[in-house]
């Protein structure tokens, strides 16, 4: 019907929420009684009318035209400007062996990002099922020329014919926008450290991801475990900074496996600092695991902010000073002609029922023992399991294949896919988490528990669940982002139970084996005790 005849019922002329809408009338319509028989129709698309000889109306466009992330594109509109997806997706440049005739009639530039970006979400599910998937209830629509789901083919000529460069600079668009609205708006909830001068904390860490075994795969990332390339699957290694609180992400960069792990996530540690300056900021404070950074490179990360490293029991330090009142100790770090000064903490991290505690050793640069003593920098680097490892493990849940090594965790065939299909899976983890953070910042406290009253975090909602509903709502289309976010509230996590396992294969063996016993968790808080207790 034309546009222009709908009203809204209300006295009001508007809606006045999610919980107050109403069914739009025809202008005009006789006044609509209780008790009345009313037929509620969807609204699906609003096109322009084609009109046929025969009386037949239909809409101009396709459902390439139409089609959205929904809740996922709606939030990233309101933070970067309309049509983020659509700029980003003119500017590309095609490769015109790839797209001709009327393939570009069955899918536009901007449609197939979209289906590039949602292909992560959607794990085993082939091009055209995620294609009809964003074309939802569009596909229904009486359209001037009659429109089908294109190919796998002609999709997979789509993604040759984009390249990984629209949805990298569509990566960096998201990604700097979740590490903007962090500055400017701050973290509800925010894991932070000092008093008078605090300091948000934020976790990288290392990562690999199995792509297809082709020798184009295997010749670009080769593989790891071997010293010949001869392991199973090629792997691509990525290294994610993210917010230890809400798990946001703010950065991957990403690279080939390489043979040596720890040579491999230092090279991307350093790209990382050259392409993304800004995040390493004096008012954030970065954990690392214990893959030694050296110091040339330590150094270079304290000219810009801050960091709690733990170190290998092989790696030598030089004490100068005391042990001071909180059990801590200065010493100088040296390496490669550099000697950078810092603050050491050693303790023990003892969980009920372990005879064997387990010793760890932090160094830090911040030197003020009283705005940041020991005991809390100890207990700040426990959250770098949340901000890297339970963050990974969230964000890999929809790769196929993610768990035990079973075979590739991405569908593409060629390193540029790969560098493609990896940028796409950051952008719909970190548009996910930004749905996750506004359902956070409406729902309401719960009514019992540990978390009786208190505001709602980012963390204490389903990630799992937050995926699902955005699905949903792509594929119904018009969802209400109220809706969505409220629907996201209701699933919450029991976080911090203070839950300890004995440490294990990442991705062990299906065959039983004698020790299985070992991976028992234990629910118990862990004690830690510093090492140098001054007499």
């Amino acid at each position: 019907m034309p546009l222009e005849l709908l009203a809204s019922p209300l006295k009001s002329g508007r809606d006045l929420g999610d919980g107050d809408r109403s069914a739009l009338v025809i202008g005009g319509t006789e006044k609509i009684g209780t008790g009345g028989a009313v037929v509620f129709c969807k609204v699906v698309a609003v096109a322009v009318a084609q009109v046929r000889r025969d009386g037949q109306v239909r809409a101009k466009g396709s459902p390439v035209h139409h089609a959205t992330l929904g809740p996922l594109e709606e939030r990233l509109d309101g933070s970067t400007g309309p049509g983020a997806v659509g700029r980003v997706a003119g500017e590309a440049r095609l490769e015109a062996r790839f797209v001709k005739g009327r393939r570009e009639r069955l899918l536009a530039r901007a449609f197939m990002v979209r289906v590039i970006v949602l292909m992560t979400l959607m794990p085993g599910a082939p091009a055209g099922d995620v294609i009809v998937a964003l074309a939802g209830d569009l596909a229904l629509v009486p359209w001037a020329r009659p429109w089908r789901p294109a190919s796998a083919r002609a999709a997979g000529d789509w993604r040759n014919a984009l390249g990984p460069v629209p949805l990298e600079e569509l990566r960096d668009l998201v990604l700097g926008s979740a590490w903007r609205e962090h500055q400017e708006a701050g973290c509800p909830g925010a894991v932070t450290i000092g008093k008078n001068r605090p300091l948000t904390a934020g976790s990288l860490d290392g990562t690999l991801l199995r792509v297809p075994d082709t020798p184009a795969n295997r010749a670009f990332f080769g593989t790891v475990g071997t010293a010949d390339d001869t392991g199973p699957y090629p792997c691509l290694r990525a290294l994610p900074l993210t917010c230890c609180s809400c798990r946001a992400l703010f950065a991957m960069p990403h690279g080939p496996a390489g043979t040596d792990k720890a040579a491999a996530e230092q090279g991307l540690l350093d790209e990382a600092v050259d392409r993304f300056p800004a995040l390493f900021d004096p008012g954030w404070i970065w954990l690392m695991d214990r893959n030694y950074h050296g110091a040339p490179r330590i150094a270079r990360l304290i000219e810009r902010t801050h960091v709690l490293i733990r170190l290998k029991s092989d790696i030598p330090l030089r004490m100068t000073s005391e042990i001071l009142p909180d059990g801590s100790y200065r010493a100088e770090l040296s390496g490669d002609g550099v000697t950078v000064p810092v603050r050491v903490i050693e303790y023990y991290a003892d969980v009920e029922g372990q005879e064997v505690p387990e010793m760890f050793c932090l160094v830090t640069d911040l030197m003020d023992w009283e705005e940041y003593p020991a005991p809390e920098l100890a207990a700040l680097y426990k959250w770098r399991w949340d901000g890297s490892e339970t963050a990974l493990r969230e964000a890999k849940a929809p790769l196929r294949g993610a768990g035990p090594g079973t075979g590739p965790m991405l569908r593409s065939c060629s390193p540029a896919l790969a560098a493609q299909e990896l940028a796409a899976w950051a952008v719909s983890t970190a548009m996910a988490r930004g749905v996750v953070r506004d359902a956070a910042l409406a729902a309401a406290p719960a009514g019992k528990g540990r978390r009786a009253g208190l505001a709602v975090r980012a963390r204490d909602l389903s990630f799992a669940r937050a995926v699902r509903a955005v699905l949903s709502a792509i594929r119904l289309g018009n969802a209400c982002y109220q809706a969505v976010t409220s629907e996201i509230a209701k699933y919450r996590n029991v976080v911090d139970r203070d839950r300890h396992r004995a440490r294990k294969s990442k991705s062990p063996s299906p065959f039983p084996h004698a020790g299985a016993e070992d991976t028992v968790t234990r629910i118990a808080l862990a004690v830690i005790t510093m090492a140098n207790t001054p007499a």
